[in-house]
């Protein structure tokens, strides 16, 4: 069985949804989710799916080895990053090649880079009169959110939308389309 671990910085619904998704299957699990943010809900949806659940701090992420070497002991097929807001350091990209990838609330290569995640998308979106959005799933190199594109899916808006009708629209792509991608990237 495939072993995947999520990253996630805040609620976690993707990483629940992920969870649950290949929890009815038997072509992998989630072994681990490791969350930069030690109050993020994610690390609640976690235990509650019999998920172990990780802890770490800015400096056991960049300036020393232990997250690196905690990826290593769990031997992840696939990391996958679920609404994590860190750029990936690229000693950890260099040790799993072609093995991390992120979803992105939006069509890349528009409105990606730093601080462009969650609500900023959107309201992005909204304010530039976009007539659609969507998701992007994408691998992960040492720049946000410029990673070869994996998969991308659309969603029209009105004129009248708002941010929160935008991301209720991206939310309902990203529970549809992530976990079945990640089936697929896995079947590579």
């Amino acid at each position: 069985m495939k072993r995947i671990i999520i990253f996630a910085s805040g609620s976690g619904t993707n990483a629940e949804n992920i969870i649950t998704y290949f929890q009815e299957r038997n072509t992998a699990k989630v072994t681990h989710v490791f969350s930069n943010n030690r109050q993020a809900k994610v690390l609640k949806r976690a235990h509650k799916h019999n998920v172990k659940a990780l802890h770490f701090d800015r400096a056991s992420f960049y300036h020393s080895n232990d997250v690196l070497h905690l990826l290593k002991d769990a031997q992840p097929d696939l990391i996958v990053l679920a609404g994590f807001l860190w750029i990936f350091p690229k000693r950890i990209i260099d040790a799993f090649p072609d093995r991390v990838i992120n979803i992105h609330p939006a069509l890349l290569p528009k409105y990606g880079g730093k601080g462009m995640y969650g609500r900023h998308v959107h309201e992005a979106v909204i304010q530039n009169k976009e007539n659609q959005s969507g998701i992007t799933i994408h691998y992960v190199n040492e720049h946000y959110d410029e990673g070869a594109i994996i998969f991308q899916a659309k969603t029209s808006i009105d004129p009248a939308d708002t941010a929160d009708d935008v991301a209720q629209a991206i939310h309902q792509l990203e529970y549809k389309h992530f976990p079945v991608v990640i089936e697929k990237v896995l079947e590579l």
